[in-house]
């Protein structure tokens, strides 16, 4: 049978399911153009790669596709007549969806589908994983509760196993998002698109997927390299208590190889070498690969005198009993994921200028050129439309010799972060922006907002939740804590709870605007839109670098959002202006790098999106306004070697 697209897909369903194509009050915008991956989708190629490269499993079950869905008000009960259909995993208000629907904070999007359990899964746990709802889901599965779970850019999941039946399965989500009436962390999201907000991306928007696992499996992994000892820090978690026989086999290879292996007991801690550590960086992305195995080992006290049993225990309560001799294993594995990390440190460090500290990757100064990156989408919004939509962002960056990317109040999808570990880019990671909009500092705000303890709980929740969804990917070196004081409360906490998190990377406390965290923020960072940016304020001990800057518009004729939406910092009709433009900016980047000890510039951005038009690359990602090349050239001057440290 022939692929179909999903417009020719929508064209055969039944009269009842095409109403929601239909012109109605609720419709949502969806542009005048759209990328040519989002051309390309159909039902049975909607994001088909597995969802969670960090801890992967052989045996799982897609679950994207088409799903029943319907959109009713608060209060009323699962409709028994839905509206149509809808293309999971991209948001309803999206056009890859099928439904181009605005949902109010008083609606509740209902969702529907049937599944059934492969036969060689019989014995295991069945696991319901989501990799985002956004905001807030309930699970339904044979009408029994499975689990709740409130956020909208996190991943989570159920066991089901005690609700399913042989045969058919039905799932039913609920979905609530408040979106801009609400306080929760949502990013640029608005119920009424504008200027530099954008479009809402509500209810499931990442994949869904099923997998067997048995009854006590492998939770999560989290390996953190230690460049300085030439070891891996590696915590193994288990789903429930473990007993004196399970214990976890890790394994560390590159590619056929086994460079180092141990077993320890269960939910504890193991301390792996890495000789002669090969190193992550951009310009070399080397990557170790990482495999845990739940394995059984022969209990050595099994029919010996109590008293034994009692000094054993002891032994263990003292850690002398962590780790076993492979011989101990018996049978085998019952449960295996794979994973991987890079040997890299990110760090700040005596720089090129004397007094002024600087990023440094493994030990050593490196400047970071990045761009502002929304990783917003015409046909999918917050939903790129494949992987290899995602990953051509990164590809062109590259090429135009950026090798940082700030991911701006949002999550990506996990296999962003993989791409970006593969290809070799750093990310810096931004908490997305929450707070109702009296909750928003103006620019000449001298005092942070004031969050009741309840939105506050849900920030930090949300927060603690990003870092443990994405603290697995190397290629993130840099938390970025509050924007531009966009919801902004509290901000030396907060970083000082992030670092605690995750004391291997570095943290950004406040982007642009109000600076009041110096002594747990890693970096002082400015935001800069003049025609010349700024220079930021020397720094005894944080490296300084400039979080935003640029926003030359120029509007491609043709590759608009809409024709009547043009917004930018600059505005330029051709070329020759636009490069220009450009250079008079990043020249001023050098420059700063090398007398002021600049460490890292941000500039806004990758691409167009909706009404902005202040992009690199066109929204539809057709048009380069510049080529790559010209973009390489500029950027070739910041890594050549400076002869001696200068003295600002």
């Amino acid at each position: 049978m022939r692929s179909l697209t999903l417009a020719s897909m929508l064209a055969l369903l039944p009269t009842t399911a095409l109403a929601q194509q239909a012109p109605r009050g609720d419709a949502v915008y969806t542009g005048a153009i759209s990328t040519r991956w989002g051309r390309a989708v159909t039902p049975e190629n909607a994001w088909r790669s597995y969802p969670r490269p960090q801890l992967q499993r052989d045996q799982w079950q897609n679950l994207n596709g088409l799903w029943d869905y319907a959109i009713a008000k608060a209060g009323a009960s699962q409709p028994q007549a839905m509206d149509g259909k809808i293309l999971v995993p991209f948001a309803v208000e999206s056009h890859l969806s099928g439904v181009a629907r605005k949902v109010l904070p008083e609606d509740r999007i209902w969702y529907r589908r049937e599944f059934t359990i492969p036969a060689d899964w019989a014995g295991q746990n069945v696991m319901l994983n989501f990799g985002a709802v956004d905001y807030s889901a309930i699970v339904w599965v044979n009408g029994a509760p499975v689990g709740a779970h409130k956020g909208g850019s996190d991943s989570f999941g159920f066991d089901i196993t005690a609700a399913l039946k042989p045969g058919a399965n039905e799932i039913v989500v609920q979905v609530a998002d408040p979106t801009s009436a609400g306080s929760q962390p949502r990013g640029k999201q608005i119920l009424n698109p504008e200027g530099i907000w954008y479009t809402a991306s509500s209810g499931i928007w990442q994949t869904v997927w099923l997998e067997p696992v048995p009854r006590l499996h492998i939770a999560d992994v989290r390996a953190t390299p230690n460049v300085d000892t030439g070891k891996v820090e590696v915590d193994v978690a288990l789903s429930a208590w473990a007993s004196d026989t399970d214990a976890v086999r890790l394994s560390v290879k590159s590619g056929n190889r086994t460079i180092a292996s141990t077993i320890l007991r269960a939910n504890r801690h193991a301390s792996i070498a890495i000789p002669d550590a090969h190193l992550w960086s951009p310009e070399d992305p080397f990557l170790y690969d990482l495999v845990a195995e739940l394995v059984t080992v022969k209990d050595p006290w099994a029919g010996k005198p109590e008293r034994d049993r009692a000094a054993y225990d002891a032994r263990f309560t003292r850690g002398e009993a962590d780790t076993y001799a492979a011989a101990q294993v018996a049978g085998a594995p019952r449960d295996r994921v794979k994973a991987y990390f890079a040997m890299r440190k990110i760090s700040v460090g005596p720089g090129t200028v004397t007094g002024q500290p600087m990023l440094l990757l493994n030990n050593k100064p490196y400047f970071q050129n990045g761009t502002l990156d929304q990783g917003w989408w015409p046909d999918g919004l917050l939903t790129p439309p494949s992987e290899a939509a995602m990953r051509y962002d990164l590809e062109f960056l590259k090429k135009a010799g950026f090798n940082m990317v700030r991911k701006h109040i949002k999550v990506e999808p996990a296999r962003y972060y993989y791409d970006a570990d593969h290809m070799g880019m750093l990310i810096w990671q931004d908490m997305p922006s929450g707070g109702g909009e009296d909750q928003f500092l103006a620019g000449t705000s001298q005092s942070q907002a004031v969050l009741s303890s309840d939105v506050m709980s849900d920030q930090q929740t949300e927060l603690s939740q990003m870092i443990g969804d994405l603290r697995a990917f190397p290629s993130i070196v840099t938390w970025v804590v509050n924007n531009e004081g966009w919801g902004q409360y509290d901000s030396a906490t907060l970083a000082r709870f992030v670092k605690g998190m995750d004391p291997s990377r570095l943290v950004n406390a406040d982007s642009g605007w109000l600076d009041v965290a110096p002594g747990a923020s890693d970096m002082f960072d400015i935001h800069t839109y003049e025609d010349v940016p700024k220079v930021p304020t020397r720094q005894a001990e944080r490296a300084i670098v400039i979080g935003e800057y640029g926003g030359v518009g120029w509007p491609i004729e043709g590759h608009l959002w809409r024709n009547d939406k043009r917004w930018s910092y600059q505005v330029t009709t051709d070329a020759k202006d636009y490069l220009a433009r450009y250079r008079r900016k990043f020249e001023e980047i050098v420059r700063q790098a090398r007398v002021h000890g600049l460490s890292a510039s941000v500039y806004t951005q990758t691409t167009d999106v909706e009404g902005e038009i202040n992009g690199l690359l066109t929204y539809d990602r057709e048009v380069a306004k510049a080529p790559a090349e010209a973009f390489a050239r500029m950027a070739k001057p910041l890594w050549e070697p400076v002869a001696a440290p200068a003295t600002p």
